[in-house]
């Protein structure tokens, strides 16, 4: 039986250096099939460890290769792109970056997920297996993936020959940091995360002068209206039983406040479970979309467009429960509980579906415990502790990062052995 706590022994000893990567990180964020820099970094610390090193697949990607003799193959498994945000948590080590979006927009970029603490853990995770390659035997598969918050990397990853080129894992692990208490892990077991689908809609009107609204088809109002009307969606079409989530994340029209414009556009995302509940949500929609515009009388069907798809993430029940009891053990039984299904949404899965082999996806926690507490007793949780994809979200270093090692490191030896 593998000495964990052994293995993890080494951990004080690279802490300091593994902080240093975490602010440079978070510092210095890339947004999704852009993080060159990112990229060069791990790529440069792999090489370092000693693993064959591939950089470039699916576009960005980075993966690194430490065999060890026979035995299972795990892939381990760290995104690390950032999202269009500005950063305001104030620390020394925030963000003042910005970048290009898909639209060729200059936006201020952020760390606003985490994925700075997840490719940190990760290094981690590695370098301690590399210094204990007598305590397990196998293959270890780390896959530094891009573009995760579109939905995308994974899926470039796999179609860039990543299993053909390297290896089909036994297995597939990860894990996210949460904003719930730092020093604790929550599992979850088969559908865990929701699949999400975002669309691009474009309304079609009639530009007219501002003071002339006689003239036009306001598209401005007939966005107005859809919006409202797509509340209905979730709250009278949906189960209550089923979950699911329509959200409209952004609006854009016109350019002056006297100039009734020619059209708007509309970016909604939708979060289900199951797929009966998605197609019923994307037809009402479409339909309450195209209802609105006929009422408005716009002379033009309304556009959709696809811009992100993910799948269901779905833990394996035996590989969860598997690796929860290696993270009890390790962690202690207090500290690692079982959680509800998210509506957040994680392509890491694909990986899993590619390969034919499980896949096991935890959270661990990101909040000092004393505020998390404090927030608990006010009643304030949802307004005193930032979610991700937050301005404000920023994990407290400690005990984050020794937490997200440690289990990264534990979930990895339970499968290597």
């Amino acid at each position: 039986m593998v000495d964990v706590s052994a293995v993890l022994g080494r951990l004080p000893d690279i802490r300091g250096d593994l902080t240093e990567l975490y602010e440079d990180l978070h510092a210095n964020p890339e947004l999704s099939f852009a993080e060159h820099r990112t990229a060069a970094e791990v790529a440069r610390r792999l090489e370092a460890l000693g693993l064959e090193v591939a950089t470039g697949v699916g576009r960005t990607g980075v993966v690194g290769v430490l065999r060890n003799g026979d035995g299972p193959t795990a892939l381990l498994r760290a995104d690390f792109d950032a999202l269009p945000v500005l950063e305001q948590t104030g620390l020394d080590y925030a963000s003042t970056k910005r970048g290009t979006d898909p639209d060729g927009n200059d936006v201020p970029v952020m760390h606003a997920c985490g994925h700075d603490m997840h490719v940190t853990c990760l290094i981690g995770a590695l370098d301690l297996l590399v210094h204990a390659r007598e305590s397990w035997s196998g293959t270890v598969l780390a896959v530094f993936q891009p573009a995760e918050e579109i939905g995308a990397g994974a899926r470039a990853m796999v179609e860039d020959g990543l299993f053909e080129r390297f290896g089909t894992p036994d297995v597939c692990l990860g894990q996210h940091v949460f904003p719930f208490p730092a020093g604790t892990v929550g599992w979850l077991s088969g559908p865990s995360m929701s699949a999400a689908d975002g669309l691009r809609v474009t309304l079609f009107g009639r530009g007219a002068h501002g003071s002339q609204p006689e003239n036009s088809v306001d598209p401005v109002v007939l966005a107005a209206a859809t919006v409202m009307r797509l509340q209905t969606v979730v709250s009278r079409e949906i189960a209550a039983a089923d979950r699911a989530v329509v959200t409209v994340g952004a609006i854009r029209a016109g350019t002056k406040d006297n100039i009734i414009p020619d059209q708007a556009e509309l970016r909604i995302n939708v979060r289900s479970f199951a797929e009966p509940v998605r197609e019923r949500a994307i037809a009402a929609i479409k339909r309450i979309v195209r209802a609105e515009a006929a009422a408005s009388g716009a002379e033009r069907e309304p556009e959709f467009e696809p811009i992100h798809d993910f799948p269901v993430l779905v833990n394996d029940p035996d590989a969860t429960e598997r690796t929860a009891a290696a993270l009890r053990k390790q962690l202690g039984d207090g500290n690692v509980n079982r959680l509800d299904p998210v509506t957040g949404s994680e392509d890491v899965g694909i990986f899993g579906t590619a390969a034919g082999a499980p896949t096991c996806y935890w959270m661990f926690g990101g909040v000092d415990p004393d505020a998390f507490a404090a927030a608990e007793r006010a009643g304030t949780r949802a307004r005193d502790i930032p979610s991700n994809h937050s301005p404000f979200f920023a994990p407290v270093v400690e005990p984050t990062l020794t937490t997200g090692v440690t289990a990264m490191t534990t979930a990895a030896l339970e499968w290597l052995g």
